[in-house]
This record gives C-alpha cells, sequence and structure tokens, in this order.
C-alpha cells in the first residue's frame, strides 16, 4: 500500500507538471484516485475481517460473529445491485457509516461498530463507499441472524442507542498536536479499537468513561490489555518505534501479537502509512497511565502458592527457557522477553494460559514475512502443569502477577478458540 501510496504522489506530480492531464471531478484519473484513498481507508478500518467469511468471497459477507445473545452474520457489501450495496447511493453509506441505520431507517445491531465509525469524515465515507463500488460484485443473500429472544427484536437497540450511542464527527482537540489528533482519529474511529480493549457490560455496551480499559472479548476467550494502564498494555513506557514497529509487523523488541490481534495487524495495520501508525503510537502512549500500579495479592494460599511456583520452575526449564531465556530475558523481538512483560502481569491470566495451551504465531506481515512462532502445549502438559509454569511466569523475575490455578488452565482448555 506505501508502493501504492508513492505511486500516486508520483502520478499527482506529473499532473500539476503537465495541464493536458489535469483531472477534473468525475474524470477517470480523479475515480482512480479516490477508489486508492478508498482502499487504503477500507485497511485502516479493516472492513474485510468482518464481512468476509472463511473461504468466502472478499466483502460478501456471511461471516458468523459470535455474541453471548446468539450469532449475527455479517452482510454483503460488494456492489451487487440485488444482494449487496449496488443500489446504495454515497449519502446512502455514510448514513449507515454515521447513523448506524440502514437506507430505509432500519437499526443495525451495534456488532457493527457505527459507534466508532460515527467519527468517520463524510470525504473518508465517500472514499471507501468509491472503493467498495470497484470491488467485483457477488451475488450471495444475506444470511438471517440467530438470536435468542428477546434480542432478536431490533427495536430493543434504540435503548441500547439511548444508552451507549453518540453520533457524531471527530472533532480535533485544539490543545493537542496534528499528529495526535489524527492518531485518535484512526484509533477512536476507523481503527475502532475501543471495540476490544473496552470492558463490555452485560447489555454488549461500553461507557466512555470505561474507554480502552481493556476487557475480555466476549465468545473468543482472549482478553484485550488496557490502553490506558500501564499495569496493562504498558505502552507508557514503550518507545515511539517500538509501538509503531508491534502495529506495523506485529512485532518489536517490547511484545508480539497474537490472537485476535495478529488478525488485525495482518489484516489492517501492516498496511498503514509509516506517518499514520506513528500517529497511532503518539495518541497510545499519550492516553496511557504514567505508572503501573500497586502489584496485586495473591489468592491461593501461601502452600499451594509455593508448589506451582516450584514445578513451574522445573517445567520452565524444560519447555520454555530454550526460547524465553533462562531469566526470562527473551531473545527479541522473535522470542519476547518474559520478565516485566506486562502482558504477563496483567490482572487476567487468560492471554498467557492461552499460549501455552494452544501456542500461536505473530502474523506474517511485509516487515516479519517469516514469523517465529511457539508451539502448543495442551497435548504434552497437564492443567496442574500449565497452571504451575503460567504461575512460575507469572510472579518470576520482577513480574507482579498472581498464581493461577489448573481449574482455570481446564476451562481454557476446553473453551472454543475463536
Amino acid at each position: 500500500m506505501q508502493g501504492t501510496l508513492r505511486l500516486l504522489s508520483i502520478v499527482a506530480g506529473l499532473l500539476v507538471a503537465t495541464p493536458i492531464l489535469h483531472a477534473q471531478p468525475g474524470s477517470d484519473a480523479a475515480g482512480s484516485d479516490i477508489i486508492a484513498r478508498g482502499e487504503y481507508l477500507a485497511r485502516a478500518g479493516d472492513c474485510i475481517a468482518c464481512h468476509t467469511a472463511p473461504e468466502g468471497r472478499p466483502f460478501a459477507g456471511g461471516r458468523a460473529m459470535k455474541t453471548p445473545f446468539g450469532a449475527l452474520y455479517t452482510s454483503n457489501i460488494t456492489p451487487d445491485p440485488a444482494t449487496g450495496i449496488g443500489r446504495w447511493s454515497a449519502d446512502d453509506f455514510y448514513k449507515t457509516m454515521h447513523t448506524g441505520r440502514f437506507p430505509d431507517g432500519g437499526l443495525l445491531y451495534p456488532a457493527m461498530p457505527f459507534a466508532s465509525y460515527t467519527k468517520v469524515t463524510r470525504a473518508d465515507s465517500d472514499a471507501i463507499f468509491a472503493y467498495l463500488r470497484s470491488i467485483p460484485a457477488v451475488n450471495q443473500k444475506n444470511r438471517n441472524h440467530e438470536l435468542r429472544f428477546p434480542y432478536d427484536n431490533r427495536e430493543l437497540i434504540l435503548g441500547w442507542r439511548t444508552l451507549f450511542f453518540r453520533e457524531g464527527e471527530f472533532k480535533n482537540d485544539p490543545s493537542k498536536s496534528a499528529e495526535w489528533n489524527r492518531g485518535a482519529y484512526l484509533v477512536e474511529g476507523l481503527g475502532h479499537c475501543g471495540m476490544c480493549h473496552s470492558p463490555i457490560n452485560a447489555l454488549g455496551g461500553s461507557s466512555q468513561s470505561d474507554a480502552f480499559k481493556g476487557g475480555l472479548i466476549p465468545m473468543q476467550n482472549w482478553y484485550a490489555p488496557s490502553l490506558t494502564s500501564n499495569r496493562e498494555a504498558g505502552l507508557g513506557d514503550w518507545s515511539i518505534k517500538d509501538i509503531t514497529d508491534l502495529l506495523q509487523t506485529g512485532v518489536s523488541n517490547r511484545g508480539v501479537v497474537f490472537g485476535p490481534m495478529a488478525e488485525v495487524v495482518h489484516n489492517s495495520l501492516q498496511y498503514l502509512s509509516d506517518d499514520d501508525a506513528r500517529a497511532m503510537a503518539v495518541y497510545l502512549k499519550g492516553i496511557a497511565e504514567p505508572s503501573p500500579k500497586a502489584p496485586p495479592v495473591s489468592s491461593l494460599p501461601g502452600t499451594e502458592s509455593s508448589l506451582l511456583i516450584s514445578l513451574g520452575k522445573t517445567v520452565y526449564d524444560a519447555r520454555c527457557a530454550s526460547c524465553h531465556g533462562t531469566n526470562g530475558e527473551g531473545r527479541p523481538p522473535h522470542w519476547p522477553p518474559l520478565a516485566n512483560n506486562q502482558s504477563i502481569n496483567m490482572a487476567s491470566a487468560v492471554n498467557p494460559i492461552r499460549m501455552v495451551l494452544n501456542g500461536g504465531y505473530p502474523p506474517g506481515t511485509k516487515g516479519n514475512p517469516r514469523p517465529y512462532g511457539m508451539p502448543p502445549f495442551a497435548g504434552l502438559l497437564s492443567d496442574n502443569e500449565i497452571a504451575a509454569v503460567v504461575s512460575y511466569i507469572r510472579t518470576s523475575w520482577g513480574n507482579r502477577g498472581t498464581p493461577v490455578s489448573a481449574r482455570e488452565a481446564n476451562e481454557l482448555r476446553s473453551a472454543p478458540l475463536d
């Protein structure tokens, strides 16, 4: 994508230098320019991740979105006139993005992140629409949602909107830099980062006061760390380069992405321009707290905790030390350090347990095309051993996490992977 943007810059220079080629509104050159911009913005918004089913055609919808209320199926947003958005106008598309309503006024379920997309500017919405109009049309009917009663009644969304939706485009903060504001626009708007990194309540909503404070991703059994607390993501202590490296390549000297975040990097963030990735990093570093909170207190009895740590060291030395180091120092960026690693220290132990059980790979990106991964140990280690090694990692080398129990390991062993 960066190559495409550089090419467009060259083309723009030629247009200035050669008057006969000046693009007028509606011309082919202007149309190509807005389509290319729309493709970039659609990647920044990660539209393909939800609107493409496994083994399905791009943007043809049909992907199941599992929620605590039942399954939602994403819609076809290709330009097919019968089953997609081929009969929509740019006004229709902006209305849907901005208000969370279909062109006929029908209510969208908030699994579509219109609470974030409402902040997208009209110009960016029009560019995304132009791009979607340019992709191959796919005739594929939208699948009916499978929601339990009473959540299958769309009128209930009116109550949800009253509590959790505030319509309106993003407004710059005049007290902040242009770079910070660009980052805020991408994080809060197109990137809809708050959809995962904010706690979700029983009604499927999140308050503005809890924005980016982290939470368990419903039905996926992964924990999205707080972006504001240095006790979790810890971005306040990271350099701008470390944050941009993580966003664009999936690995940095401070950490590696796995699980749902690996998909985000693969589908979306790796295609950001250097300027936009840096802007996001500046904003994310700016909203983080300056220092970690006090260490938590272990919830396990002292004797049980001591036994866990002893067994955990044995397992760690045999299974983990060859990559992550005897003292958790790691070999970054491919084998991240475990000592003083915020993702290990978080109050929730879901992610480290999942990683030991299921393993995983960071995404293959243009900046890291051959990523190193971690093998699964679910078939090699018992629940007690899983709990022990995670407890050892969370309490060693200056880490301040709490021990975990074999029951927690067992619950995640049998949990679905998505």
